[in-house]
């Protein structure tokens, strides 16, 4: 779906790629774009910028609460009208203890934010667009949720979870012939602070700005899945075909992926 003349909705616009997106959708001739996040700070800072690039509503929203998902939708639409393209980008990362040192607050957090939030969302959305036979959910999930990872076990859970949930979706829609549109994108750490201290030997950090790009430009093709880097497509082919512990020991100690954690700070 084109971002110009659309309603573009983010959440965790104010920061990171979100806020990033949501300039580049406006530079794009977005019709509005609605900003949803918790940190108000981020939200008044990302409003003043953005809002001499067209038309801007934020919204200080908890999408880890159905209640508040559902109150700040109906806001958003009386303000700006019927959304057209939601990019699901909130998300957190807690630590990078190993499962057993980790907490329920901390499991609870990140399941309720990186899985059960997306579905809050296309929950409230999907049958208002589904009527329309137009719209579009994005679903930022992570490379996280194609491969198994320590010291990231609930992170990783959750991202396939929400892989599992869009793409069902999109089946579900595909099966009705409705017009509306899910794509999944699954993409490697990114430079924006979120996993800071991660170290990647084969794969590099992706660029916060190419990494917008390329989402945006996946959204308007109306792509189903994407993964980023586009070598990523391959790991679900080699989970296929190679044993086990031989993917083990093939991404986990040469490509090093099983200990990019291990000096992980990220963002407080």
């Amino acid at each position: 779906m084109k971002i110009k003349d659309s309603i573009v909705l983010i959440t965790g616009g104010a920061s990171g790629i979100g806020r990033i997106m949501g300039r580049m959708a406006l530079e794009k001739g977005a019709k509005a774009l609605a900003i949803w996040d918790i940190n108000e700070q981020n939200i008044a800072d990302t409003l003043n910028t953005h809002s001499k690039l067209g038309t801007v509503k934020a919204y200080r929203v908890d999408v880890s609460s159905y209640d508040k998902v559902k109150e700040a939708y109906q806001a958003t639409c009386a303000d700006l009208g019927q959304v057209d393209i939601i990019i699901q980008c909130a998300g957190i990362v807690t630590s990078n203890k190993l499962f057993n040192d980790n907490t329920a607050v901390e499991i609870d957090r990140t399941i309720s934010i990186n899985t059960i939030a997306p579905m809050y969302v296309g929950m409230v959305a999907l049958n208002d667009m589904i009527k329309r036979d137009r719209g579009q959910i994005v679903t930022i999930a992570s490379a996280a949720g194609m491969l198994s990872l320590p010291k990231m076990s609930i992170y990783a859970a959750s991202k396939w979870g929400a892989i599992g949930w869009s793409d069902s979706v999109r089946i579900e829609l595909q099966m009705r012939k409705s017009r509306v549109q899910m794509t999944t994108i699954a993409p490697y750490f990114i430079n924006t602070g979120m996993f800071d201290g991660v170290e990647s030997k084969i794969f590099p950090i992706l660029d916060a700005e190419k990494t917008s790009e390329k989402i945006l430009k996946a959204t308007e093709k109306g792509k189903i899945f994407k993964g980023l880097p586009f070598s990523f497509h391959f790991i679900r082919l080699m989970q296929a075909i190679l044993p086990a512990r031989l993917l083990d020991f093939i991404f986990g100690e040469l490509f090093g992926i099983y200990h990019v954690m291990d000096h992980f700070t990220g963002r407080k």
